[in-house]
């Protein structure tokens, strides 16, 4: 029996016991995580798998109410340019009512004047050193543009 006690207590056999428990540890360990890790993967599994399906049928309807909501502030902003629009066009037409504001225009833009006026039109110096083809048919009066197409169909024979 001494030898069985000095065996037990020795430190190879002690190292020996010390390891052999270590082992077991580590065994039981690792068997209830790859237990728990199996679990723990089917359940992520079908959660990721849901969380896919969810995404996959909500892309879509998504993707469309965004693009709707864009465009209904679209419409929205021309609705509000055409009311805009339509503000400045009743204005003007009741300003082209008033006989005084059409006269200033009819002036203005066609340049004439009142019987017993003399007419005048003010040449920018600069002007002078582009021939008249240069300028463009809108910024020369009306009459000169039609005596321009007279002599143009002259000067081609028609």
């Amino acid at each position: 029996m001494a030898v069985k006690d000095r065996d037990r207590f020795s430190t190879a056999t002690r190292i020996r016991l010390l390891g052999e428990q270590t082992a077991a540890r580590v065994y039981r360990s690792q068997t209830k995580r790859q237990a728990r890790r199996s679990r723990l993967t089917g359940r992520a599994a079908l959660l990721a798998m849901v969380v896919c399906s969810l995404v996959v049928a909500l892309a879509y309807p998504i993707r469309q109410y965004v693009a709707q909501r864009g465009e209904i502030a679209d419409l929205r902003r021309q609705k509000q340019q055409t009311q805009e629009r339509v503000e400045r066009l009743r204005d003007e037409k009741a300003r082209w009512q008033d006989d005084a504001y059409a006269e200033q225009q009819i002036r203005k833009r066609l340049h004439y004047v009142m019987p017993g006026e003399t007419g005048y039109i003010v040449v920018d110096p600069g002007a002078g050193k582009q021939s008249r083809t240069d300028l463009g048919a809108a910024d020369r009066p009306w009459y000169r543009n039609i005596w321009d197409e007279v002599d143009t169909s002259d000067a081609s024979g028609g």
